[in-house]
């Protein structure tokens, strides 16, 4: 089944290109089915890079999934052009007393600030806690992460002596969880980061269940509230080129960066990136939609009463 976006969102044409199976409004109307209601709040600078790669991921189900996109009031997008944003985008004030069946919170360049410090703190705080009453579950990616473990159970960040950069090797713990079905014992996953949870206080939090871990970047998958609460602290979203990209933009300013580990052939930045998440990344996000978004969201949205708060 397809996924619904704008008609004339830039990044259609790419995703028809690559067979993936999209609709816009006017053929969605004519469909005799409760769509999915998906909403991405999106923070990260590149935000048509972050859109295509999300809506990958969200293809990759028999599901029809309407997508809605979210930005931020209290801060001005300075790599995106504000038609862009006017066009495609709506803010939390025009959102707010809508309900949806999942959201997704991308991760953002801030993470050696203090929350904070973020000039939008305290709207995504606010957007954080209405998601305990207006969303059946949302997904939490890297600073997003962070910030979630925060803000909900008080977790404190701590800054690496290096930037977590790369493919790593996570083993997956609590095989029985949907969410993890189908995965192997161990896989790999991109992160790319300054900042982390201790893996350590995250499993002293009896209300988080850890999922998948590694022995060196620490966190990748843990749930709270029966799957409500979805924590990711890596980029399983990421394209075969991401990476490549923010190390090149590194080097290229100067800035003190390690080649990204397990990712090109050889270790050597001219050889073509290797692709080796792309399955897990897609599990993922299908085990989300399927387990925790269809088989737990109410027909009737809008007609139901508020989600409870645990």
């Amino acid at each position: 089944m397809p996924i619904k976006i704008q008609g004339d969102l830039p990044v259609k044409e790419i995703l028809e290109k690559e067979n993936i199976f999209v609709m816009d409004e006017n053929r969605a109307i004519h469909q005799d089915i409760r769509p999915i209601q998906i909403l991405i709040l999106n923070l990260m600078p590149l935000k048509e890079e972050t859109e295509l790669q999300l809506l990958r991921s969200l293809s990759n189900t028999p599901l029809q999934v309407d997508v809605s996109f979210m930005t931020v009031e209290s801060h001005q997008s300075k790599n995106t052009s504000i038609s862009h944003l006017n066009k495609f985008y709506q803010t939390f004030s025009e959102l707010k007393n809508q309900k949806f069946d999942g959201m997704i919170i991308t991760g953002a360049p801030v993470e050696q600030m203090e929350f904070e410090e973020v000039d939008y703190w305290d709207e995504i705080v606010e957007i954080m806690d209405w998601t305990d009453t207006h969303v059946t579950s949302t997904i939490y990616l890297c600073w997003a992460a962070q910030a979630g473990l925060y803000h909900h159970y008080g977790l404190q960040k701590r800054p690496l002596d290096h930037k977590m950069f790369g493919l790593f090797w996570h083993r997956v713990l609590n095989r029985k969880i949907p969410l993890v079905r189908g995965f192997d014992d161990v896989f790999l996953a991109p992160h790319s980061r300054h900042t982390e949870v201790p893996i350590e206080d995250i499993h002293a939090c009896r209300e988080l269940t850890v999922l998948a871990e590694s022995d060196e970047a620490g966190l990748f998958l843990a749930m709270a509230d029966g799957g409500r609460k979805i924590f990711v602290m890596g980029h399983p979203e990421y394209d075969r080129v991401t990476l490549d990209g923010e190390y090149k933009r590194d080097m290229g300013k100067g800035l003190p960066i390690d080649i990204p580990k397990n990712y090109y052939r050889d270790d050597d930045p001219e050889n073509k990136p290797l692709l080796m998440w792309r399955a897990h990344a897609n599990n993922l996000y299908t085990n989300w939609l399927n387990y925790y978004v269809y088989q737990s969201t109410p027909y009737d949205l809008m007609g139901t009463p508020d989600f409870p708060v645990k």
